[in-house]
């Protein structure tokens, strides 16, 4: 189960080079445990520092007003918390997800761009985006009428409709209907 306990001191940890995607800290959180144990997130004092073998000499930085939620599914370490900057964020994997600032962007391009160049799309699969934003946007055409999404991660589903109720509205939507599991094996 999710451990939603208040950070309270977080303390830097070594990084390990050869962790692809780990997260670099450690945090003391009521109750003693430390959930970064098994790489849940990168917050440094007050900061959330995206470091991934992806982005080579990079690091991406947000100011964290709050940590949200925490938690380690089956298959991976979710987390959200607020920004001073970019609001709610959504962190998988020590990887950013979507910023409510500017999740928009990519929700619709990777959606528009294809169903455009469709005529009248009538079934769209969506395999994975388990925050909701692409289905969102593929049910503002009028054509389509079914819409399938396969996300493998529950957790993911369930957090987004938690704190990001505008991006994961389109779980509403009567066409759509999720299924949980391995998207391989939902083909």
């Amino acid at each position: 189960m999710a451990d939603e306990s208040v950070v309270e001191s977080p303390v830097k940890r070594q990084r390990d080079d050869d962790e692809e995607n780990e997260v670099s800290v450690s945090m003391d959180v009521e109750g003693g445990k430390d959930p970064l144990s098994n790489g849940l997130s990168s917050v440094i004092p007050g900061w959330f520092s995206e470091i991934s073998s992806m982005w080579p000499g990079e690091a991406h930085s947000l100011k964290v007003e709050k940590i949200l939620f925490q938690g380690k599914s089956e298959y991976q370490n979710v987390m959200v918390f607020q920004s001073s900057t970019y609001g709610k964020v959504l962190v998988l994997d020590g990887v950013i997800q979507l910023t409510e600032r500017d999740e928009c962007a990519y929700q619709e391009m990777i959606t528009h761009l294809p169903l455009c160049s469709i005529p009248n799309p009538k079934k769209v699969l969506v395999i994975g985006g388990g925050d909701g934003g692409v289905i969102r946007e593929v049910a503002h055409h009028s054509s389509v009428e079914k819409i399938d999404i396969c996300e493998i991660d529950k957790m993911v589903v369930d957090v987004s409709k938690q704190y990001f109720p505008d991006v994961a509205v389109g779980y509403d939507d009567p066409r759509v209907t999720l299924h949980i599991g391995d998207g391989v094996a939902f083909l």
